[in-house]
């Protein structure tokens, strides 16, 4: 990785974060995914020497979270997100090594500088790069600047709404934590931008885990669908030292019903109105046929990672390992599979999906993290 100039700020729109994945894939870390997984989509983070001024209880990049660490060695989702000159990250996609490599996505921080400096990353990564999704900030942007974002090169865009019920998101986004975001706000932005960028181009990041029933998630999920996004899962883990540091995952059988339900809602197979809830709010039915239920669970998409789709995938954005530790992967909870699960897969797959017991394993006994 080329060294920043003496003096030079390591900030955007000149420099920015990759993920730990991304780097190994364009060739700046060595290493090699679990069971040869691949990336296929380059996920940039704009970064700055004051950081982000959202607390998120949950969130690696929080104000909130106390390490003692510079903004640029924080970790997010875990593992090390390396700060690269922007024009290294262009020439490593433009020059082949990552071919394969489908879209790259760039994501804001809640940071005012982040409104200009998205457009000019993404702007500059257009003239080598066809797809271009941004992961988006609604707190510091509105649908004009919406507008802008499209015209310099995005073709997708993305909301991290995260938690499925306002109160939810007030508790660990909002004035709970003392932070800027606020629901309302998030949806009306979801909603402009299905205005700007066309339907099924607005993808809505659900974390799954932070204190919502199975039936409250689904709604959630509904409720992006009858708007004209999409929805991608997320499965809580625990940040270090971060207020929820403490908080388990959710039980792995809860994740897969909920992806189950996810899949099935967009691609219009049933929706939240016809499936069934118990009292504690778990889906008990789907509103599916048997037989057409089966054909999907042992298809195994449903339980692959969603993400924007790619030239020819359907979900390029597929970030390998990063719900989960490679000993949890490793055991049979690989959370989001980036790869089509195999028949043995499917076998445990289908014995998690019947899974009510609510017993969630502890991150801190399940090996080191994640990719």
């Amino acid at each position: 990785m080329e060294e920043p100039k003496v003096d030079e700020k390591r900030e955007s729109p000149l420099y920015v974060q990759t993920s730990l994945a991304a780097a190994m894939t364009m060739g700046m870390i060595p290493g090699r995914f679990f069971r040869d997984a691949k990336l296929y989509c380059i996920n940039l983070l704009l970064t700055y020497d004051e950081g982000c001024v959202g607390r998120c209880a949950y969130c690696g990049l929080s104000r909130s979270r106390e390490t003692g660490e510079f903004w640029e060695e924080k970790s997010f989702i875990r593992v090390e997100w390396p700060t690269v000159a922007l024009d290294e990250v262009i020439s490593r996609v433009g020059s082949g090594v990552c071919s394969h490599v489908e879209r790259v996505c760039v994501s804001m921080v809640t940071d005012r500088r982040a409104r200009m400096n998205t457009l000019t990353v993404v702007g500059r990564l257009h003239k080598e790069v066809d797809l271009i999704s941004a992961l988006i900030t609604p707190t510091i942007v509105n649908k004009e600047w919406l507008c802008e974002l499209k015209r310099a090169g995005a073709d997708m865009v993305g909301v991290a709404i995260d938690a499925a019920t306002p109160e939810l998101f007030e508790r660990l986004r909002g004035r709970g934590v003392e932070g800027p975001h606020r629901w309302d706000k998030y949806w009306r932005t979801v909603q402009e931008a299905v205005e700007v960028f066309g339907k099924n181009r607005v993808g809505v990041h659900l974390i799954v885990g932070l204190g919502e029933t199975e039936e409250e998630m689904v709604r959630a999920i509904q409720q992006a669908h009858n708007m004209g996004a999409k929805t991608h899962l997320f499965s809580f883990f625990p940040e270090e030292k971060s207020p929820m540091e403490n908080h388990p995952q959710p039980p792995i059988g809860k994740y897969r019903r909920i992806q189950l339900a996810r899949y099935l809602i967009n691609h219009r197979i049933t929706s939240a109105e016809e499936m069934k809830f118990d009292q504690e709010g778990r889906i008990r039915n789907y509103g599916v046929d048997e037989g057409k239920l089966n054909k999907v669970i042992d298809s195994g998409l449903p339980f692959m990672t969603s993400g924007c789709p790619g030239k020819t995938l359907e979900d390029a954005c597929n970030r390998p390992f990063a719900n989960c530790t490679p000993y949890q992967a490793y055991m049979g909870e690989l959370r989001n599979y980036p790869f089509p699960p195999n028949e043995e897969d499917v076998k445990i797959i289908r014995r998690q999906l019947y899974d009510y017991s609510n017993m969630s394993n502890s991150p801190k006994e399940m090996g080191s993290p994640g990719l």
